[in-house]
């Protein structure tokens, strides 16, 4: 079974220099099929290792694993800038998802606008419960104060589909406010790891300006919300914008983004701890 003890044994020793898989299955005392179990499940619950196969699809297959901070979070200019103003700013209203879907090949994205007095109203729930069961293993979600939890238009119940999900292994890790205007929405997500009697869910306290849930490293799906001006010629209700996003790299890039912020983040539990010491 995999521990902290080997956890920090493979990164330890992957973080000397990048390692091949039987380098690492030598190390600890295990099986290649083992070992390379075992680095997957810690790229999927800790986003600390990466890895490559060079030689692909051939006899002599080399997969290298490596630390995630070796490689940078950002591959072109584009994606640089863009970075440098999601860790910059803090509120929803200062950044745009649009400015990533804008640099994404038109093969692999797609867009559509909702408008309503809030999610449920605007008819987007069952479009997103689609989404969150295309999950085989792992959904990342960037949130605000996790609303969403508690969405639900009569037909599609936004928990009750997180609860499916967690029924069924799908890992979930979150990004979001943990204070006490957020702290109901928190509790009542981790609640099913009490109801299933394991860490299904694992929250981080993390202000940021993003609002997107990754499925599978396959999947990104961002919302942008525009609230209604009163301006002549602007927008007279409120509007749901949403993206998906399936281009690898790009994918690839706002996972590396989610490790980013979750690995040097403090954990709901803890801050709920501190919280709950505050009082009237």
């Amino acid at each position: 079974m995999l521990n902290t003890e080997t956890i920090k044994k493979i990164e330890d020793f992957v973080g000397q220099k990048p390692r091949s898989v039987d380098e690492i299955s030598k190390h600890i005392n295990k099986s290649w099929r083992t070992t390379d179990r075992y680095i997957d499940e810690v790229k999927k619950d800790f986003g600390t290792l990466e890895t490559r196969v060079f030689r692909e699809g051939t006899r002599g297959a080399l997969k290298v694993v490596f630390l995630s901070s070796i490689e940078k979070v950002s591959h072109s200019v584009f994606q640089e800038h863009l970075e440098k103003s999601i860790f910059q700013n803090y509120k929803k209203e200062n950044f745009a998802a649009f400015d990533i879907f804008q640099h994404v090949n038109d093969k692999h994205k797609h867009a559509w606008i909702k408008m309503g007095d809030n999610e449920s109203k605007a008819g987007r729930l069952s479009e997103y419960k689609e989404i969150l069961e295309q999950s085989k293993k792992q959904i990342l979600f960037f949130s605000g104060n996790l609303s969403f939890v508690n969405l639900d238009d009569g037909k599609t119940n936004i928990f009750q589909v997180l609860n499916t999900l967690a029924k069924k292994g799908i890992s979930m890790k979150v990004l979001c406010r943990v204070d006490l205007a957020a702290m109901e929405n928190v509790e009542k997500l981790l609640s099913l790891n009490f109801k299933y009697g394991k860490e299904i869910v694992e929250i981080h306290h993390r202000e940021h300006p993003l609002r997107a849930t990754i499925i599978d490293d396959n999947l990104v799906n961002l919302k942008e919300i525009k609230e209604p001006t009163g301006r002549e010629k602007e927008l007279s209700k409120k509007t749901f914008i949403f993206y998906t996003i399936k281009d690898k790299d790009w994918v690839g890039w706002l996972t590396r983004i989610f490790w980013k912020m979750f690995s040097s983040s403090i954990d709901a539990n803890k801050r709920i701890e501190e919280l709950k010491k505050l009082k009237v």
